[in-house]
């Protein structure tokens, strides 16, 4: 099964997944787990890093702005919203 959700769905996700903001948005994630992890020690599978303030509204990807929370914890809020 290539994409469940369908052709279009997945030509759009490559085009907006190659966006210079998202790129940028991705590799600032990656930097701050590195980051977290290289003071505090590795985290296990099924951890996340939060936001306590989301970027969304202002927070930014400082130590003091992240905390990690457990995948299900972190990703379930979505649950039950539609996407596009």
């Amino acid at each position: 099964m290539a994409n469940a959700r369908g052709a279009k769905r997945a030509a759009y996700q490559k085009k907006f997944n190659a966006r210079p903001s998202e790129k940028a948005r991705r590799a600032a994630q990656g930097r701050a787990r590195y980051a977290h992890e290289k003071s505090n020690g590795p985290l296990p599978d099924g951890v996340d890093l939060d936001h306590k303030k989301p970027v969304r509204e202002g927070g930014g990807f400082s130590k003091s702005n992240l905390t990690p929370k457990s995948e299900k914890a972190n990703r379930g809020w979505r649950k039950g919203k539609k996407s596009c």
